[in-house]
């Protein structure tokens, strides 16, 4: 469903609103505790942190979304994004304070986070009202009607009713045909046409059945007559996928699959993403840590400080992939995965590997173009071809670069594949991510990744 101008109104004042009560929580905050708290307080400590908590705000309301179309468009959603924004801000601007070792106060900490939480419950109740009183007073949703019974029409019908800035006034149109002021023969839909219009409809969404396709152009011809928009939705309700509808010239074309990464818009900005994070790494991170991780990896084994093993990349092309070497040498590495207690890994190696330090070399693969920062994790050649033959759609996920992290990965599927059951669910979360990628989509996965490297995870060993 495309973006109202009352859902573009509604993300553009919630985004506004919300750092504007921020920024008032804190700045009264501030007074509170200044004035009436424990701590004598300056300008300075104001200046210098409320930038930093408004920055925490932007990438916390990023990571769970809150003011996109998929958000906005369900309350519950917008509520449940809010206090998880809010828990994720109180525990960055934490960690800000801590490594930053700016003077703070507690007060000031204690005021901010109450007046905040406060502030966000009236904004959140005053709009859920306010939603309410004009829906019912000015009619801001947009009122549709839906033409046609089939199943197709039915689960249509069903979503309309779900969205809130929808006003879905129910199905148009009989069977059977009448005769026109022209003695002409008119589909009995052409009246319930004439009728949804005086009463305000002002799209009709057509499901008709194939057989009842040539009555479209009348229907057409009618609806523009009366000022009202028809657009067709095909019955494709007995398909297993979702279609999208693309041209090429003048023919438009199904594709199964909604792969935003087929755009070459979007495939710069990821590009782009990966050069400059992966670019920021090597020089700011690897240019220390690979000396001193590879004079630990000598003393600890003998070998090179790299391992390089093949693994299927995008459109199931292999590429040499690399990582700090965790393991002794040996001859296993290219069939059997690393396993609880693996008496292979190296003491260096079983901290790197659950600290994922192991993973960094990668950023040289991104920075060759083999790999991505964010995408589906790399498989030995080997496991490609096992689980192809065993796991359904395994090779979608060969649509995509691999990456270092990946959406399967921050979801708890990362490390060894025991059970096949284990790689399926690996792929569905690979596949959904190709079909939702966005930008701060891979921005959320990034941070969620660093969060759980900080956190610990039970599969990294």
């Amino acid at each position: 469903m495309q973006t109202t101008r009352y859902l573009y109104l509604l993300r553009f004042i919630l985004a506004l609103s919300d750092i504007i009560l921020i920024n008032l929580s804190f700045l009264v905050g501030f007074y509170l505790s200044d004035k009436y708290g424990g701590s004598i307080l300056n300008a300075e400590i104001y200046t210098t942190n409320v930038l930093a908590c408004n920055l925490i705000w932007i990438s916390c309301s990023a990571i769970f979304r809150l003011y996109t179309d998929d958000t906005i468009r369900k309350l519950e959603h917008i509520y449940s994004s809010t206090w998880r924004s809010v828990a994720l801000h109180a525990i960055f601007f934490l960690f800000y304070i801590f490594f930053s070792n700016k003077e703070f106060s507690r007060d000031l900490m204690f005021s901010f986070y109450t007046l905040m939480v406060i502030s966000f419950l009236l904004s959140r109740f005053t709009g859920t009202a306010l939603e309410a009183i004009l829906s019912r007073y000015f009619g801001i949703r947009r009122p549709v009607a839906v033409l046609g019974m089939n199943q197709g029409a039915l689960k249509f019908a069903a979503y309309l009713e779900r969205e809130k800035n929808i006003n879905f006034k129910g199905f148009l149109g009989e069977d059977g045909y009448y005769i026109g002021e022209n003695g002409e023969l008119l589909p009995a839909a052409v009246e319930q046409l004439r009728i949804a219009a005086k009463a305000g409809v002002k799209d009709v969404f057509v499901s008709l059945t194939p057989d009842r396709m040539g009555e479209a152009p009348e229907l057409l011809r009618e609806a523009e007559k009366q000022c009202v928009r028809l657009k067709f939705v095909p019955d494709l309700s007995m398909a297993t996928a979702a279609f999208k509808i693309n041209y090429m010239g003048s023919f438009p074309i199904l594709s199964i699959r909604n792969e935003p990464l087929e755009d070459i818009q979007n495939r710069f900005q990821k590009r782009l993403f990966d050069i400059v994070f992966s670019t920021l790494v090597i020089v700011f991170v690897l240019s220390w840590l690979y000396p001193l991780l590879a004079l630990i990896i000598k003393m600890q084994s003998r070998g090179p400080v790299l391992f390089k093993q093949l693994r299927s990349g995008r459109d199931n092309k292999s590429f040499w992939c690399y990582k700090f070497r965790s393991m002794k040498v040996n001859n296993d590495s290219d069939k059997r995965q690393a396993s609880v207690n693996d008496d292979r890994v190296t003491a260096i190696g079983r901290f790197m590997r659950k600290t994922s330090l192991d993973e960094l070399p990668q950023f040289f693969n991104v920075l060759m173009g083999d790999m991505s920062v964010v995408g589906p994790r790399p498989h030995m050649l080997n496991h490609t071809e096992k689980y192809r033959a065993l796991i359904d759609q395994y090779m979608v996920r060969q649509f995509l670069k691999p990456g270092i992290t990946g959406w399967a990965q921050v979801n708890g599927y990362r490390g060894e594949t025991k059970e096949d059951s284990l790689m399926q669910k690996r792929v569905e979360y690979d596949i959904f991510y190709m079909e939702s990628w966005s930008v701060m989509m891979d921005v959320r996965i990034v941070f969620l990744t660093i969060f759980n490297v900080f956190r610990g995870e039970k599969n990294a060993y």
